[in-house]
């Protein structure tokens, strides 16, 4: 019997921690690797517990570091709240990736990367405009909702581009160096 990880186990266990961490040391806003790993998870892990999982746990443990750590002066008591459309969004950005699976390419991984943007941006400006009292609840609210939010839509394309490119890249390279290792 083999007590050894797997190497899927392992490639997930640093994916987390590589998302984690985007999203925990100082960066422009919304420029995180956190979408793409959702694409890659989605679209590459054998393992489809890892692939739904593996997007979720980075998100919240960095959630509950970003809320508990670093905006801890905003919260009386440990935070354990989520904002449910960011992890929908989320959930909708590995539907995106379980479409690439078996179809990674290049130009597949930038349509997947831009789409996942999108969806990002549409889904979680809707929600703002929902929840918050800073905009009215009819059309104008709306598109000042996404108006607001397109210095962060930027960002969001670039740091999924980037860290797409990253991720993809990273894990093409490794397999072609050393193929026999992710066998």
């Amino acid at each position: 019997m083999n007590n050894q990880p797997s190497k899927s186990l392992i490639l997930a266990i640093v994916l987390v921690l590589f998302a984690v961490l985007s999203r925990i040391i100082p960066h422009y806003p919304n420029f995180t690797a956190l979408g793409a790993v959702a694409l890659f998870g989605a679209s590459q892990l054998k393992d489809k517990w890892q692939a739904l999982l593996i997007p979720l746990v980075a998100l919240y443990l960095s959630d509950l570091f970003i809320n508990n750590i670093i905006y801890a002066d905003y919260y009386n008591n440990f935070v354990w709240k989520i904002s449910p459309f960011v992890y929908i969004a989320f959930a909708m950005i590995m539907g995106i990736g379980w479409w690439l699976r078996g179809r990674v390419k290049t130009g597949n991984v930038i349509k997947a990367s831009l789409t996942a943007s999108v969806v990002f941006f549409l889904l979680t400006n809707a929600a703002s405009w929902q929840v918050s009292p800073l905009y009215t609840k009819d059309f104008t609210g709306f598109i000042a909702a996404i108006v607001a939010g397109i210095p962060f839509f930027w960002s969001t394309v670039a740091g999924d581009l980037f860290y797409c490119g990253v991720i993809f890249g990273a894990y093409a390279w490794f397999r072609q160096q050393y193929p026999a290792k992710l066998a």
